[in-house]
């Protein structure tokens, strides 16, 4: 009987590494949607709805480096679990204040900044746990499913959540990510076996730091695709910070009791489903390279075409094919990095390319997108991200080593 429960116990320790990384990241994704939402009822401002966005990404930019370094020094599990408390504390206070009637914006914007403070924490403990947890030899294996059943995630629950928050106030459905946070510190307390590996280096934080940055630097496809990336967290970051006031304005999609707000909102993550499955036939057919220079001027294409759109109807359809693309690019381009990248960087390479394309690149295009909304209305906040997004088209077929590689994955 013992051995059979020792056999067991590392399978029952994935399964609890795993549910509660898929409810970190459920959670984490409720209050992606569900805080714009309320910032815009609160106040009618695209300003405010852009100062969210910014507050929910920026976390990656300012700590993003920093929690990479630090997640490969600490107790991981003390950490996720110190980050699910704060997470849930946090977020706890938004509907509080509601039901008491003394929410304000600014509130919401400091709440906003603290959660994704922690999960950026969260998440480069959590990258560096999984190797610890089911050693080399099921790496591979267990890293696929983890892929795979987030992507699931991302690509079901902003849909349901966009769907809840149309009939539901947005601060009651904040308290989802509240029990989500609480059920995953749970699960991770549980978990018996290790998820750090003791160092036997004696490197300085700041030498770990600058071993990520050197490798994204030196290698210039990864640091081309990481910079383009960047361009398209921008683009992300405008439609996040523009989609509510932009189906209000320009679609006449009210942002409560509109079931096209669902729509709207699931638009996206049906086109990253849809290029979840084609990557694998496209990056096999075309390489990473050719699949990046083709995938970029189509992204931009379909911004276009959402950017043009006056009907709730023809929007979703330009939103699903803008979310194919800009999917297509962003997962060829994570999968190529890791790839190339050596083993014991992974943690620090992942989170230093995260921080530049969400930290960097989807405040700034949220930051952006909101002063063109102030000045022009919404549709000029989503063609301000489409500027960047050019940029990052530009950038790539501007690199003489990522056309060259184009030409060889063609040549064979």
């Amino acid at each position: 009987m013992n051995v059979t429960q020792d056999h067991d116990a590392p399978a029952r320790d994935f399964s609890r590494y795993l549910t509660a990384r898929l409810l970190s990241v459920a959670g984490s994704l409720v209050s992606v949607v569900a805080l714009p939402v309320l910032v815009y009822q609160l106040t009618g401002s695209p300003g405010w709805t852009s100062a969210v966005a910014m507050a929910e990404a920026l976390p990656y930019l300012v700590f993003g480096l920093l929690a990479g370094a630090v997640a490969d020094r600490v107790d991981r599990r003390r950490l996720m679990v110190a980050m699910d408390v704060v997470v849930a504390g946090g977020l706890v206070t938004v509907p509080l204040a509601w039901w008491a009637g003394v929410l304000t914006a600014p509130h919401v914007v400091v709440v906003a900044f603290l959660a994704q403070t922690a999960f950026v924490f969260f998440d480069a403990a959590n990258f560096g746990a999984l190797p610890s947890l089911v050693g080399k030899a099921k790496l591979t294996a267990a890293y696929a499913k983890l892929f795979g059943r987030s992507t699931m995630v991302e690509l079901v629950v902003p849909g349901a959540a966009g769907l809840l928050v149309a009939t539901i106030a947005p601060a009651d459905l904040l308290a989802v990510n509240v029990v989500t946070a609480a059920g995953s510190a749970m699960l991770i307390r549980a978990i018996r076996g290790a998820l750090s590996t003791p160092r036997a280096d004696a490197t300085t934080l700041a030498r770990d730091i600058g071993s990520g940055l050197r490798f994204l630097w030196r290698h210039p496809i990864i640091r081309t695709l990481t910079l383009v990336g960047a361009t398209h967290s921008a683009a992300a970051g405008a439609w996040v910070a523009m989609l509510v006031p932009w189906a209000d304005r320009v679609l006449g999609v009210a942002p409560s009791g509109d079931p096209r707000l669902a729509a709207l909102f699931s638009s996206w993550g049906v086109g990253a489903l849809l290029a979840s499955r084609l990557l694998p036939r496209l990056t096999e057919r075309w390489g990473g390279a050719r699949l990046a220079l083709a995938g970029l001027p189509l992204s931009l294409l379909c911004a276009g075409s959402a950017l043009l759109s006056t009907h709730w109807a023809p929007a979703c359809a330009a939103a699903i094919a803008w979310g194919t693309a800009h999917s297509t690019v962003v997962l060829n381009a994570i999968t190529y990095r890791q790839r190339m990248c050596p083993p014991e960087l992974q943690s620090r390479v992942n989170t230093t390319a995260r921080m530049l394309s969400w930290g960097l690149g989807q405040p700034a295009g949220a930051a952006l997108a909101g002063g063109a909304a102030v000045l022009a209305g919404p549709r000029a906040g989503l063609a301000a991200g489409g500027a960047v997004l050019l940029v990052g088209v530009v950038l790539a077929w501007a690199t003489p080593t990522l056309r060259r590689a184009a030409r060889t994955a063609s040549a064979n």
